[in-house]
């Protein structure tokens, strides 16, 4: 079967794996214990620290916490550049600090290593070789360049060169090692999970193709006899009808058409048959499909156009990618939980970008949350009933961060946000002040967008495996 869906298994779906709220909380350990370490040294070892190049190093770890916190959501996933770039600065960070305190004099110079295992563990291999080569290439500088250690009365604290040679030797070794010991355990890591992954695919598959093959088998049964039955009577007909009459032309046209319904049948019976049709879909269509299921929920379902009544030939023509598809459908299911009456869908493009926005009239986002949305397991520690709206729920977030990873699978950047400022916690019946969720694509660079808008009705075509 042709698949039109991204490479699961691409060495790019890396991204997304590493939470810069994970890095920053790490930073926050990582400074909390340079200061403690500069500290201590300087009050219980009598240690004379350069403070003001310490302050440099350790001000902006801080500042770039702070930046982090303020410009990003706390639910923002990094990309594989990002987080390279993030741990090159603690690399970057943490040599200037060893340098200015000792340099591979100082006990703390094992801590380069912290960074090449993270990188090991979840980026590529090129941003886990980059992040390991500065880190050698820093200890290696430090080593010989450096602010020497002393103390108070001016005694210099220093190892013996061969010990240093040592020390650095290991630390090298150290690097490479952990960052190879690493990567291969979490290499090995992932492709299990892959092919379980791919296993449970195929799985579904098949048993997707035998359901179809069941429903489809039972359809040719039951319309046999009157396919049957049609082609007997216009059969007859065109017997006793006169030749080059218009009647006797309909009853031959009537009889063309049910041998043609038999073929397709019998085509569509076939084990392996890939039907064209069902790949794509203008986006009407496709959002319909995701909001069928939550119709009849006792909420209304507004979908439109912003361009207005747009000709079928003027809206994009989507993928029916089922991570599409599954991912609109949590977050219309979502917004029908929270609505008071009624729930917006709207769909919008230009040259350049195609959203969708899904809107209702609830209360909203608490603004606590909005950041976290899209995060699992969030819960509201404060409440002690379950949301009576979504009884079987107890608030872990889990239909979001689903709908979320699945949609950013396909090139979507999502926006959640609330309908009135500032947030009143009231629902508004009928009117758009609820919460608002907004899926944003490239259109140069999505992965949804058909290509082709040639018509795709036609033959069935054998699967590609």
């Amino acid at each position: 079967m042709t698949d039109n869906t991204p490479a699961l298994f691409d060495h790019h779906q890396a991204d997304g794996w590493v939470r810069l709220r994970t890095l920053i909380l790490l930073r926050w350990v990582a400074i909390a214990g340079q200061i403690a370490a500069i500290g201590i040294s300087q009050r219980l070892f009598n240690l004379d620290v350069e403070l003001g190049l310490c302050a440099v190093a350790v001000g902006l770890s801080i500042i770039l916490n702070l930046v982090s916190l303020f410009v990003y959501p706390e639910s923002k996933r990094l990309t594989e550049r990002e987080a390279t770039l993030m741990l090159a600065f603690d690399t970057v960070q943490l040599g200037f600090l060893l340098g200015v305190t000792g340099g591979i004099n100082n006990p703390f110079a094992v801590l380069i290593m912290a960074p090449v295992t993270v990188a090991a563990t979840a980026l590529s291999l090129r941003a886990t070789l980059a992040i390991g080569q500065a880190a050698v290439v820093l200890i290696s500088v430090i080593a010989w360049f450096h602010l020497p250690l002393r103390t108070l009365d001016g005694q210099l604290l220093q190892m013996p060169e061969l010990f240093a040679l040592g020390y650095w030797f290991a630390i090298v070794i150290s690097i490479v090692f952990i960052g190879i010991y690493t990567r291969r355990v979490s290499t090995e890591i992932q492709s299990m999970s892959q092919g379980l992954l791919a296993t449970q695919m195929a799985l579904a598959r098949e048993q997707k193709l035998t359901d179809l093959g069941g429903v489809v088998a039972a359809a040719a049964h039951e319309l046999g006899t009157p396919l049957a039955t049609i082609k007997l009577v216009s059969s007859e007909m065109i017997s006793e009808l006169p030749e080059g009459s218009d009647l006797r032309e309909d009853a031959t046209l009537i009889r063309d058409q049910a041998n043609r319904c038999r073929d397709i049948l019998r085509s569509m019976g076939r084990t392996g048959k890939d039907d064209l049709h069902l790949r794509q879909a203008l986006v009407s269509a496709v959002i319909e499909e995701a909001a069928e299921p939550h119709r009849e929920r006792g909420k209304k379902i507004i979908i439109q156009t912003l361009q207005g009544e747009a000709l079928p030939e003027d809206q994009p023509m989507i993928l029916r990618r089922p991570e599409l598809i599954h991912g609109l459908r949590n977050l219309i299911q979502n917004a029908v939980d929270f609505a008071s009456s009624t729930v917006w869908i709207e769909a919008c493009w230009s040259d350049t970008v195609f959203s969708i926005r899904i809107l209702d009239d609830g209360s909203g986002y608490p603004p606590h949350l909005l950041g976290r949305i899209g995060d699992p397991f969030i819960r509201k520690i404060r409440k002690a009933k379950r949301d009576t709206r979504r009884p079987e729920y107890e608030g872990m977030g889990l239909g979001l961060f689903i709908a979320k990873t699945l949609l950013e699978r396909t090139g979507a950047e999502l926006n959640f946000a609330n309908g009135t400022n500032p947030y009143t916690g009231l629902a508004k019946p009928g009117e758009k002040s609820g919460a608002i969720v907004e899926v944003t694509w490239s259109r140069k660079q999505n992965g949804i967008e058909a290509e082709d808008r040639t018509p795709v009705l036609g033959e069935n075509t054998q699967f590609e495996t």
